[in-house]
């Protein structure tokens, strides 16, 4: 299977380990990973500042970084969400509907397009509180939320579940928002800043280890409050526990 890598920019800069254990993990799962040189953002900071003619350019070269891969593979729910949901300021061509269509991001690819189920070089004997984000779990529907009434899953769970040693800690609000929301914790930072300060809180509570999440620009924003709040939490993708990674090292 023929898979382009998008690293998102915050990866690349911040978390550049994120990405290599994404490559790893797809490559340890048999695909042929492409990861283009010149790819950049997709376009999710300016359209979502309502800036959609100013991201044009760049999604356009988004598409011509990825048009030849049978998927396009993101360790990011909102970069993921914004190409199948909002990639518009480029044509809607032939080309474009079908990057838009074959982007999936990391965790829905590893659960339903290769589902996968064991991880055997995986280890990670710790309680873990999980955090989806916002646009992971509402956007793309990870997973089911509790305003609305649906049998319960969690395609993170699932793959988390497979791991040796995990223990996965209940929170009181798993599903509410940290108060990153990209632009909106520039605007709205009083609010913001107290979403996250509740988030870390109901964590540290919870007695998790760690926090093992699918979106590091959620985790940014949460390492931050921690910090600030004098708190030691650990925050760790998804992607480093199930390619066998440790706490070891963790910021």
């Amino acid at each position: 299977m023929k898979v382009g890598l998008f690293i998102p920019c915050y990866v690349d800069a911040f978390f550049p380990e994120v990405g290599i254990a994404t490559l790893e993990l797809l490559e340890r799962l048999g695909c042929e990973v492409h990861y283009p040189l010149n790819q950049t953002c997709c376009g999710q900071p300016m359209a979502n500042s309502g800036c959609h003619a100013d991201a044009a350019d760049t999604e356009a070269l988004f598409v011509r970084n990825f048009d030849s891969f049978d998927h396009v593979v993101a360790p990011s729910g909102s970069c993921t969400h914004h190409v199948r949901e909002h990639l518009r300021a480029h044509p809607d061509t032939q080309h474009v509907a079908q990057v838009r269509s074959r982007t999936v991001e990391l965790v829905s690819f590893l659960h339903d397009v290769l589902g996968v189920r064991e991880f055997p070089w995986a280890e990670f004997p710790h309680k873990v509180a999980l955090h989806l984000g916002c646009s992971t779990l509402r956007g793309l529907k990870t997973a089911s939320t509790s305003e609305i009434a649906m049998d319960p899953f969690n395609k993170a769970v699932t793959l988390l579940s497979a791991v040796k040693g995990v223990q996965l800690a209940k929170l009181r609000r798993p599903d509410e928002c940290c108060g990153f929301g990209g632009t909106f914790s520039v605007f709205e930072e009083p609010v913001s800043v107290r979403m996250g300060q509740d988030k870390v809180q109901d964590q540290v509570d919870s007695g998790a280890a760690a926090v093992v999440t699918t979106d590091m620009s959620c985790a940014m924003h949460q390492q931050g409050v921690a910090r600030r709040m004098d708190l030691r939490m650990p925050y760790l993708h998804i992607a480093q526990v199930l390619n066998g990674g440790s706490l070891e090292g963790a910021p």
